[in-house]
């Protein structure tokens, strides 16, 4: 019927947490990360985002069974002829 909110936020998470995981990735054991005990906070929370997005894009995907009069549930289906 509409749109699922997952998709769009799924999305968002998707390209925010990737971009962040990419720079984590390439300035990791830079000087930037002295004042967080040389922990890569960019390339742990860039990845848990993009994993958070992309579950969150998957579940927004998936088949739509509740809002599709055409096509019920399996176990709803009636017999032909009822």
């Amino acid at each position: 019927m509409g749109l699922d909110i997952r998709i769009p936020l799924g999305l968002m998470f998707l390209v925010t947490g990737g971009m962040m995981a990419i720079y984590g990735f390439f300035t990791r054991g830079s000087g930037i990360y002295d004042r967080s005990l040389g922990i890569d906070i960019n390339l742990i929370w860039g990845l848990v985002m993009f994993v958070f997005g992309l579950v969150m894009f998957m579940l927004g995907r998936r088949t739509k069974w509740q809002d599709d009069p055409v096509h019920p549930r399996p176990w709803e289906e009636r017999p032909r002829g009822h």
